[in-house]
């Protein structure tokens, strides 16, 4: 795909909660007895292939990122687990943080570098020290008479 033409845009994109299937189970986390009768765990599912969100382009990208290429199952989806706090409403907030951070650096296009000439002066220091090196190596040779 040619993406030499894509707009390099600097906005943030933000999934809608309505696209998002949230799953809940038991955590393995802190939380005491808590953790064994709560579920603060969320599993957070988004099929960014059916978004209405996205662009062609846009979805080739999260497809492609290497990133989030291992947290994509076979049905297409993303699937994002927080387990790290107390609450199932913490560990869903925090969810949907992790996945829009992930999309948006999967979305990110990174700015092609410009090439720049090596200054003359560079180059000089480099012939310069080049010589001295050979010059010391150049008097530890024993001189055949």
């Amino acid at each position: 795909m040619n993406f030499e033409k894509m707009p390099k845009e600097k906005t943030k994109f933000l999934i809608s909660e309505s696209e998002l299937e949230f799953e809940t189970s038991r955590s393995g986390g802190k939380g005491g007895q808590n953790v064994n009768k709560v579920e603060t765990k969320v599993a957070v599912r988004w099929d960014f292939r059916n978004s209405p969100a996205l662009t062609e382009e846009q979805k080739y990208l999260i497809a492609e990122n290497p990133i989030l290429k291992n947290r994509i199952n076979e049905a297409g989806e993303i699937l994002i687990y927080s387990q790290a706090e107390r609450s199932q409403a913490q560990n869903r907030e925090k969810a949907i943080v992790i996945l829009n951070d992930l999309v948006n650096q999967a979305l990110a296009v990174p700015e092609e570098r410009k090439e720049t000439k090596v200054p003359r002066r560079e180059k000089e220091k480099r012939l310069e020290e080049k010589s001295k090196k050979s010059e010391k190596k150049a008097l530890r040779k024993k001189e055949n008479y």
